[in-house]
């Protein structure tokens, strides 16, 4: 019998295999990205003291269109920058989430690299 893999779980693996590699410090917290079908997120977050320092998503009530497509993901990555530079932070790694450096996650990386954000 043929079995479907389960892409979320494959997903989570990927995800846990790349965060043993990368840590967010103080001077360089760690862009953290999570996607669904019909919205897309993003965090910065310092993982020594294991706070949130900025976040941005489609799920917000100003956001102002539907969050599952490139445009939406582009809007969140510049948002995101805006809100990094407002902080002071300008350097951060970047953490894909064990998703594909590809479609919505490759704008919204754009979108915070044309915000200004390093990484």
């Amino acid at each position: 019998m043929v079995t479907k893999r389960d892409s979320n779980l494959q997903r989570k693996k990927r995800h846990t295999r790349v965060r043993s590699k990368i840590s967010g410090t103080s001077m360089r917290p760690r862009l953290c990205v999570y996607r669904s079908n019909a919205h897309i997120s993003a965090q910065i977050i310092d993982d020594t003291t294991g706070t949130t320092l900025v976040s941005a998503s489609s799920y917000e009530k100003d956001f102002g269109m539907t969050g599952g497509n490139k445009t939406a993901a582009k809007k969140v990555g510049e948002t995101i920058a805006e809100r990094a530079k407002a902080k002071g932070i300008e350097e951060v790694v970047f953490d894909r989430g064990g998703y594909l450096y590809h479609g919505r996650v490759l704008e919204l990386a754009e979108g915070a690299r044309a915000g200004g954000l390093k990484f």
